[in-house]
């Protein structure tokens, strides 16, 4: 049997820690949330919890420029794991916490350009489904027409045209999430 200890549990309290970051850093984050459906608390913790990643990412982006202008404080809760991560490895590679948590955060960044990508092509799609329901509700007019509506044929076409509508009305729904990564 696990057993668990009053350490471990504190380990996942949250905290508060104050970062000052470029606003597009911060815009980065809580676009990335919420696109890819988790809480800020959470992507930052997957970001930051680990010292042995951070360490490699710190390793990889040496020579990262840090911009020094439009930085703004921002305070998040994370857990207190990831804070002790945060503060061992900006501590052992002799470098800012900011400037960590903007490298931590900054490899979000290929996630969203692929993001991006699937944003636009659906878009697309849903362009083409828009057609196709304008083809089918000809088609079901004409059905209405030759077979009346109370003939099972017509039935079933008004019913697949009821559930495109729903489905297009859905990947709108969808779309206009991502719209924030287009900005």
């Amino acid at each position: 049997m696990v057993t668990l200890t009053a350490g471990d549990l504190k380990k996942k309290q949250s905290v508060r820690a104050t970062f000052k970051l470029p606003r597009e850093t911060i815009s980065l984050l809580s676009m990335a949330a919420k696109q890819l459906g988790l809480k800020q608390k959470s992507l930052f913790d997957q970001l930051t919890n680990d010292p042995y990643t951070l360490g490699q990412t710190m390793r990889e982006f040496r020579d990262f420029v840090e911009d020094q202008k439009d930085r703004q404080q921002k305070t998040f809760v994370i857990s207190r794991d990831a804070l002790l991560s945060i503060n061992t490895t900006a501590k052992q590679e002799n470098i800012s916490r900011n400037r960590l948590v903007e490298i931590s955060i900054s490899r979000l960044l290929p996630i969203i350009a692929k993001e991006l990508k699937r944003h636009n092509k659906r878009k697309e799609i849903v362009t083409a489904m828009k057609k196709h329901l304008l083809q089918g509700e000809i088609i079901l007019s004409k059905a209405g027409k030759l077979l009346g509506n109370d003939d099972r044929v017509y039935e079933m076409l008004e019913e697949q045209q009821r559930f495109s509508r729903k489905n297009i009305a859905e990947i709108g729904i969808i779309i206009e999430r991502g719209a924030a990564m287009e900005l």
